[in-house]
C-alpha cells in the first residue's frame, strides 16, 4: 500500500500568485510614484491635453498681447519720433522761410524810405523848382570880347522874385537867365549880338539912369523891339550905347526891376559909347 501524500498537501500556488501580483502592483506604484516625483522635481509633470491646449492658448494670447503692446509702443515711439522730426523740419522750414522774409523786410524798409524821400524831393522840385532852360543860338560875333567878359560876372543872381536858372549845355556864350520858383517865362540877357535891323536913326529909346553910373555915364539907352500885333506877352530891349549890343528879353509882368538891375550892371562894367543906329531905309 503506497502512501500518496499529494492529495493531502496544501495547495499554495494561488497564494503565491496573489502575493506576486501584490508585489508587482506595489513595485509599479513605487515606480509610478518615483516617476511622478522625478517629473515633478524636474518640472515636467504630465498635464491633460486640454490643459496643455489652454496653457498654449494663454501663452499665445499673452505673447500676442505682449507683441501688440510692443508694436503699439514701437508705433507710438515711431509716431512720436516722426512728429518730433516733422516738427523740427517744420520749424526749420519756418526758420528758412522766415529768414528771407526778415531779410527782405530789413532791406525793403530803408529802400522804401529812400524811395519815398526821392519821390517827395521830385514832387517838391516840381512845385518849387524848374527844369533847365534851353536857349537857342543866335549870331553873337562879340560874345567872347572883353565887354561881355566883364559884364557876365557882374549880373545879379536875383532880380525881384526871379532867380538864376540852370541852362542846358552847351549853352550859347555870354548868356544868363532867371526864372520864378515855379518856372514860367524867363528873363534872359545875351551879350555880343549883332546890331538889330530895326534900330535906326528914327527909333525911339528909353534911358535908364542908375546910382551905379561911373565917369559921368548919362544912363543906358534901350531900344525896344516888339511886334505889337503878335499878342506876345514879352518883349526884347537892346542896350545900344556900349559899343556891343546887349539884348534883354523879359515877360511883361516882370515889372521895371530887370531894366533897372541890368542897367546898373552895364554901367559898372562897360563904358558908354556913342549910339550908332542903322540908316533909315528908303
Amino acid at each position: 500500500m503506497s502512501n500518496d501524500t499529494r492529495g493531502t498537501e496544501p495547495d499554495t500556488t494561488p497564494e503565491r500568485t496573489d502575493a506576486t501580483e501584490a508585489d508587482a502592483a506595489k513595485a509599479a506604484d513605487a515606480t509610478a510614484a518615483e516617476a511622478a516625483d522625478a517629473a515633478k522635481s524636474e518640472g515636467l509633470e504630465s498635464k491633460d491635453p486640454k490643459s496643455k491646449d489652454s496653457d498654449a492658448a494663454e501663452s499665445k494670447d499673452s505673447d500676442a498681447a505682449e507683441s501688440k503692446d510692443s508694436d503699439a509702443a514701437e508705433s507710438k515711439d515711431s509716431d512720436t519720433v516722426e512728429e518730433a522730426a516733422a516738427s523740427q523740419d517744420s520749424d526749420e522750414d519756418y526758420e528758412v522761410r522766415r529768414s528771407p522774409a526778415l531779410i527782405a523786410t530789413a532791406v525793403a524798409l530803408p529802400v522804401a524810405l529812400v524811395v519815398g524821400l526821392l519821390v517827395m524831393g521830385v514832387l517838391a522840385n516840381r512845385h518849387h523848382s524848374r527844369d533847365p532852360l534851353i536857349l537857342g543860338a543866335v549870331p553873337a560875333p562879340t560874345a567872347s570880347g572883353p565887354e561881355c567878359a566883364a559884364l557876365m560876372p557882374a549880373l545879379p543872381d536875383k532880380i525881384g522874385d526871379y532867380t538864376t536858372s540852370e541852362l542846358v549845355q552847351p549853352a550859347p556864350p555870354a548868356t544868363h537867365a532867371w526864372q520864378l520858383p515855379d518856372g514860367g517865362d524867363p528873363i534872359v540877357v545875351r551879350c555880343g549880338l549883332d546890331r538889330p535891323l530895326e534900330f535906326v536913326k528914327s527909333s525911339s529909346m528909353n534911358q535908364i539912369q542908375t546910382s551905379k553910373a561911373v565917369n559921368g555915364d548919362s544912363g543906358v539907352n534901350w531900344f525896344e523891339v516888339r511886334d505889337q500885333t503878335s499878342g506876345v506877352t514879352s518883349g526884347t530891349y537892346w542896350a545900344v550905347d556900349r559899343g556891343v549890343y546887349i539884348a534883354l528879353t523879359m515877360p511883361d509882368n516882370a515889372g521895371p526891376a530887370p531894366l533897372q538891375d541890368i542897367s546898373a550892371a552895364i554901367q559898372q562894367t562897360i563904358p558908354q559909347k556913342p549910339i550908332d543906329p542903322n540908316p533909315i531905309p528908303n
